[in-house]
């Protein structure tokens, strides 16, 4: 079996809160191997994007194992982790919040490779001549400041950021939620373009799901801090195991009036992480639960190959 680039094993972030502790990722694990895409998927609040955040330490973790290419990252100092982050980096999910509006769109992209202290000044400067080449833009545009463009060419602004260490590992949030529906498809196929250039591999973090099945290798549906399936993408569209799996794809709108749909229909809101249901977190909202699902957790376990749910009733 090839090892995994990224294993994360019963990764834990809890948040102090006056009110107690938000349990906002409790207890997740999952492996990317070299090459791949994973998309974790799920509503807003589920842990997605602290998730993501964890596994490149943006955020320290309560607890758990983060091993990027055989290299715990949760155990290293600080020059330890700023080696190992030239080989994982971060999409952000805001084209315009993630730039800095004072800085040119070569310094932002420059910026990565001076903190890393990896070429000098005129070595960065063909460095980032070639990124903004890469994804679709013009060493003209390095002069430029981030209020010139539009959304869509910010975004590539970032993902030239975030190639300019040529890593092995980026974790992609939510990159074209906040782009018009028009510009989207163009920058998902920049990054699968890339993924086959460069042999990238992703955590693709997403809640639109016709975006995951564009893009992903393998999906993990997150619910209030924990992963209740996991498995091929396409395993899991074409047989979703668990409750849960099932209501986020009948939700997802089909071009076709005349197909019929079944839709799952899921009572009242998702509970407080500051407060997580006893038993299954999914408990108080799924259309079939049993006595035991109020006070048994499940785990996840194998319902076919590469694919496992946590669910004791699929």
């Amino acid at each position: 079996m090839t090892t995994p680039l990224l294993e994360v094993v019963d990764l834990v972030k809890h948040f102090p809160d006056r009110a107690g502790m938000v349990r906002a990722v409790d207890g997740i694990s999952f492996s990317i191997a070299l090459g791949e895409t994973l998309a974790l998927v799920g509503e807003s609040g589920c842990g997605k994007t602290t998730t993501g955040r964890l596994v490149v330490r943006l955020i320290e973790a309560t607890s758990g194992s983060v091993r990027f290419d055989g290299v715990e990252l949760t155990s290293l100092d600080r020059g330890g982790l700023r080696r190992a982050r030239r080989s994982c980096q971060f999409i952000f999910q805001d084209p315009y919040g993630s730039l800095n509006p004072r800085m040119s769109v070569g310094d932002i992209i420059a910026e990565p490779l001076e903190t890393a202290g990896a070429m000098d000044r005129a070595a960065r400067r063909r460095r980032v001549d070639e990124v903004l080449r890469v994804v679709g833009l013009t060493p003209t545009h390095a002069r430029r400041h981030p209020h010139e463009f539009s959304g869509g060419q910010r975004q590539r602004i970032g993902i030239a950021r975030a190639l300019a260490l040529q890593p092995k590992f980026i974790v992609c949030d939510e990159p074209v939620s906040a782009l018009d529906v028009s510009v989207r498809a163009q920058v998902i196929n920049l990054m699968r373009a890339l993924q086959r250039q460069f042999g990238l591999t992703y955590l693709f973090i997403a809640h639109d799901l016709a975006v995951v099945r564009h893009i992903s290798d393998r999906v993990a549906v997150m619910y209030l801090g924990k992963i209740v399936e996991i498995g091929g993408k396409t395993s899991l569209f074409a047989r979703p195991r668990h409750p849960y799996t099932r209501a986020l794809m009948a939700a997802v709108p089909v071009p076709d009036p005349a197909r019929a749909r079944t839709r799952v229909a899921l009572t009242g809101e998702v509970p407080s992480p500051l407060d997580p249901p006893a038993g299954c977190r999914f408990h108080t909202r799924c259309p079939l639960v049993e006595d035991r699902c109020r006070h048994v957790s499940p785990t996840l376990r194998s319902v076919d190959a590469d694919h496992q749910v946590a669910c004791h009733l699929a």
